[in-house]
């Protein structure tokens, strides 16, 4: 335009046609993207400090719940500008192998995992949690949190979820001795629960709870420095609400677990009405 003008001595308007602007575009100024945007702006770095391990595709899914209207183009292009986008280990190339599909329950408490994470307090103190998840809509059951958690301990939490949830047909865990201490193994037998074992050296058999205790320690255990055990139940307590009820899964079509098992009690309903 500049040139036209200034150069080709070209009236505003004449120059306007030739390029194909408006002269109500040529006489507004350039609007800031951080004017324009700030309302993305904003979202994002709430989504981000409360939870630095997001990426892109899960704060996009979180904002659509909220603002269905903002393209996902336009919200990419102001994570980009805001410089959040992550960067990425690459991955090790590892001989091919056969993958076995994990079995999907196709019905609640059908089949739940379990495992142990370890972690510090500030001050070095060690601490475990003990993590418990549906497979069937990945729901967080419990999270346990204490310095020692023992096979007895195990029959204790196991009669809490019992009580308030019910148990399952089959428990996934590894071979760690809680799972394999006497008084555990009776107790799931007097009750009805079967466990299953996976193979030694072979977490991807139990993927379900691997991938939610990392996402657990990546949003939680590393985001925070513990001065109490108290403060990591806190914690985990409240992460576990915002995880099964508002965290959307990719592979429950971008539902959250409480939606889900809501979802496929409705449509079970519907088929024998």
């Amino acid at each position: 335009m500049r040139f036209l003008v200034e150069n080709h001595q070209r009236p505003l308007r004449r120059a306007c046609d030739c390029v194909g602007l408006s002269r109500t575009a040529w006489y507004e100024p350039p609007l800031d993207w951080t004017v324009r945007d700030a309302e993305i702006i904003a979202a994002l770095a709430k989504l981000v400090e409360e939870r630095p391990a997001r990426g892109f595709w899960k704060c996009r899914k979180l904002l659509r719940r909220l603002h269905p209207e903002w393209n996902h183009k336009r919200i990419y292009r102001v994570y980009r500008a805001m410089k959040l986008n992550l960067r990425r280990a690459t991955k090790r190339r590892l001989p091919k192998r056969e993958r076995v599909p994990l079995y999907v329950p196709r019905l609640p408490d059908t089949v739940w995992s379990a495992d142990f994470m370890a972690d510090a307090l500030a001050c070095g103190r060690r601490f475990r949690t003990f993590n418990v998840v549906d497979d069937f809509n990945r729901e967080a059951l419990h999270i346990e949190v204490d310095t020692s958690i023992s096979s007895l301990r195990l029959v204790r939490i196991f009669e809490h979820l019992k009580e308030h949830h019910g148990l399952p047909q089959v428990l996934r865990t590894d071979n760690g001795p809680e799972f394999l201490g006497e008084a555990f193994v009776q107790w799931a037998k007097a009750n009805g629960m079967a466990i299953q074992y996976i193979q030694p050296g072979k977490p991807n058999q139990n993927a379900y709870i691997e991938r939610f205790n990392r996402t657990f320690r990546e949003e939680v255990l590393d985001q925070h420095l513990f001065q109490r055990i108290d403060d990591v139940r806190e914690a985990a307590w409240w992460w576990m609400i915002e995880y099964n009820e508002e965290r959307p899964h990719d592979s429950l079509g971008d539902m959250t677990p409480s939606e889900y098992r809501q979802h496929v009690r409705s449509s079970t309903l519907e088929v024998f009405a």
